[in-house]
């Protein structure tokens, strides 16, 4: 299956700024961030993550926690990554709309700015039970830019 870009949810902003996206993947959702570095790519995919479930520029980085995380490679990080931003986020009650990752080798730091979910404000779109390795890519592009994608189960 071709992934297609939803553009009505995406960022709009160029790949050199950094950014993210959903596309359609048969029931589930896949979350695309995009960035000069891999670092941004991985903060893009993680603002896509919360685009599943609402609005990130809705949601206030009142909250900052510390995440970490170690793979053998960029592909299984991601999906390390945004499953540990599931976790906190549902054993906190809180979205995240702000993020700053470091990566070195295969380690990742990284913090993510959030709130306590706020039902009446946030409206919650579904639950995200956790990303997957489907559609998982992270690469540099031909342009210079990186890519980092895969699939979420809702």
């Amino acid at each position: 299956m071709t992934s297609e870009p939803t553009s009505a949810t995406a960022e709009t902003t160029t790949a050199a700024e950094g950014g993210w996206e959903l596309f359609a993947h048969d029931a589930d959702i896949g979350v695309r961030g995009f960035g000069a570095t891999r670092e941004a790519a991985f903060e893009g995919a993680a603002t896509a993550l919360t685009a599943v479930l609402t609005g990130p520029e809705g949601v206030r980085p009142h909250q900052a926690v510390e995440v970490a995380c170690e793979a053998p490679d960029d592909e299984l990080l991601l999906v390390d990554w945004l499953n540990a931003l599931v976790y906190e986020m549902a054993t906190r009650g809180m979205l995240f709309g702000r993020f700053t990752v470091r990566i070195e080798g295969h380690r990742l730091h990284g913090e993510a700015w959030g709130e306590p979910i706020d039902v009446a404000r946030h409206s919650p779109a579904t639950e995200v039970k956790g990303a997957t390795y489907t559609e998982l890519r992270v690469a540099k592009q031909e342009d210079g830019h990186w890519v980092a994608q895969c699939v979420v189960d809702v």
